[in-house]
């Protein structure tokens, strides 16, 4: 038996302790946020927060989770009140297919709760392990800019927009 907290809620499971966490997300919690992309840790689409640090659920056996503080997309807000990683990414129109976001949105939540004012260079390093196929690399980083520069200089990322 495994128990770990996802999204506030204790969970507890039985399920084979090798299976990645997203089955676990996915399957038998119907969390479907955390995408699967390509299964062995070069996209990620399946990234949650583990311990408030960006993880990717595809390469996390259950058994290591024991414990443990599971954050998915869709703890962090949702519909009519999105978190603020969320807002900034809707405010720059971040996704064209949507499939890598989740992800994203998590690595930029995962970096802020490490460092509330990351620098640009500290942005792209971590979005740098996630894949974006439909080439919205710049609004993904006008997105993450915006929820992590103070607000004066995000007006003057408006004036930026393609």
């Amino acid at each position: 038996m495994v128990t770990l907290t996802v999204n506030g809620r204790r969970v507890e499971t039985d399920a084979d302790p090798t299976m990645p966490l997203l089955y676990l997300l996915r399957d038998e919690l119907q969390l479907n946020g955390a995408k699967y992309g390509c299964g062995v840790g070069q996209c990620g689409s399946c990234a949650v927060l583990v311990d408030g640090r960006s993880s990717f659920s595809c390469l996390l056996p259950v058994a290591a989770l024991d414990g443990r503080e599971v954050v998915t997309l869709e703890g962090l807000g949702a519909g009519e009140k999105p978190g603020s990683v969320q807002a900034a990414f809707i405010a720059e129109q971040a996704a064209q297919c949507g499939y890598c976001i989740p992800g994203m949105i998590i690595a930029v939540e995962g970096l802020l709760r490490r460092n509330a004012s990351p620098d640009e260079a500290a942005i792209r390093e971590a979005l740098q392990p996630h894949l974006c196929r439909c080439g919205t690399h710049a609004r993904i980083l006008r997105a993450a800019l915006r929820v992590t520069t103070p607000p004066a200089a995000s007006a003057k990322l408006e004036g930026s927009k393609p």
